[in-house]
């Protein structure tokens, strides 16, 4: 292949491939995967004394002589996939916190320097050819997961606790949640060995009963727990349930590298460690994923007979499917969601916007086809609505209507 007669993107993709063994994981994980950065929110950290401690040093500015190395899961071995635990020794339990935290002035500062120092990297990357590009993004993730593998490590040893703290300077004043928010790092995976941020929103003790769904929200793509605080605590105010969002691998707070396999150890890890902490039932455990999150919701819902109802959001059939319709390159394809939707046993609700450009509406026509006839239910195909706004404005009622109707309906 040479650059005379492709297209440079595809010749960087062909690079990519052929430079990672033939890797179908870091050809998807260049296309489909872009964390927000900076994240949009931070776990503060805390001893097991209560004392606030300081923010380790940024990724940026660790060695790069980094001798800790950062397993990224793999391409072909999904060995630690095939079963399934219930296990509280892998969770950690952290601190309480409220919305309206704030961020000292200090720290404010150094958060905008940072970004715009990012900023900065982003425009001379964006200068670059795309092989370059990929290859320096590449270099850069899995460094960062170096460093972060190696500070959840000593947090873990050290007990220390975390206080989510969403960054209010960019996403505005949040919706005030009745309940309690709690920051938690679930791990160490056993592969990876990294450990996956999540956020609890939970109803207080007075309002749970034995029925209470816990909601396990897998998020799209260029957001983070930070971006979703304000729609999980109205889902977990208005719905009455508990809803736990987490970060992808190299999202947020998350260690490791964004990859398709270390997406379904993450959603895996998280609802072990939900059905062990929350609900101590998986039928009270409902899957929802959006847009990206489709891919590992249906993955898990297609493993996990119990498991209460499935949510798809904006979903797609499969990855290579949203950009062509052709298989020639299926054999590069992620998240087949349209063969694991006719494996679920659980209810399942599709919404998906009339005007989406970016997933069309006949990706969610096509999932509701295929799930079987004793899951499906009445789909939402929103009017006037496209990939990232079904719950903007006036029409977040509506979507909280329609979600409240499919959940009271689970225990019908």
């Amino acid at each position: 292949m040479c650059s005379c007669c492709c297209p440079p993107a595809i010749t960087a993709l062909f690079y990519l491939w052929v430079r990672s063994g033939f890797s179908k994981g870091s050809v998807a994980g260049a296309l489909t995967f872009f964390p927000p950065d900076p994240p949009l929110y931070k776990f503060e950290r805390i001893s097991k004394d209560g004392v606030v401690l300081p923010d380790e040093v940024d990724e940026e500015e660790s060695s790069d002589d980094d001798e800790v190395d950062a397993e990224d899961g793999g391409d072909d071995d999904d060995s630690d996939l095939g079963t399934f635990e219930i296990d509280t020794k892998s969770s950690r339990q952290l601190k309480k916190s409220n919305n309206d935290d704030a961020v000292d002035q200090s720290s404010k500062k150094k958060k905008k320097a940072s970004a715009a120092k990012r900023r900065q990297q982003q425009q001379s990357e964006a200068s670059q050819d795309p092989i370059a590009a990929m290859t320096e993004r590449s270099n850069k993730l899995r460094k960062r997961a170096k460093l972060r593998a190696r500070m959840d490590a000593k947090d873990a040893k050290n007990n220390v606790t975390y206080r989510f703290i969403p960054d209010t300077d960019i996403l505005g004043t949040l919706p005030s949640f009745h309940g309690t928010i709690q920051a938690v790092k679930i791990g160490p995976q056993k592969r990876t060995g990294s450990y996956i941020a999540a956020v609890l929103y939970k109803l207080p003790e007075r309002e749970i009963t034995p029925t209470t769904k816990t909601l396990l929200y897998s998020h799209g793509n260029a957001t983070d727990c930070g971006a979703m605080s304000g729609l999980q605590a109205l889902i977990a105010k208005n719905i009455k349930c508990n809803v736990i969002v987490y970060d992808y691998s190299g999202y947020g707070e998350s260690g490791g590298v964004p990859m398709e396999k270390n997406t379904y150890r993450d959603v895996k890890m998280v609802y072990e460690w939900t059905v062990a902490n929350v609900t101590k039932s998986e039928s009270n455990v409902v899957l929802y994923g959006q847009s990206v999150g489709s891919g590992p919701s249906c993955y898990l819902a297609s493993r996990r007979e119990h498991v209460g109802g499935l949510v798809l959001h904006s979903p797609f059939t499969s990855g290579m499917r949203v950009l062509t319709p052709s298989r020639a390159l299926a054999c590069l394809d992620i998240f087949p969601n349209i063969d694991r939707i006719k494996k679920v046993s659980c209810p399942v609700f599709i919404i998906h916007g009339q005007k989406d450009v970016e997933v069309a509406l006949e990706h969610g026509q096509a999932l509701q086809v295929a799930v079987p006839d004793d899951c499906r239910t009445d789909p939402w195909w929103v009017p006037n609505k496209g990939h990232n706004d079904i719950t903007d404005g006036p029409a977040i009622r509506e979507y909280l209507q329609r979600l409240n109707r499919f959940m009271r309906s689970l225990d019908a």
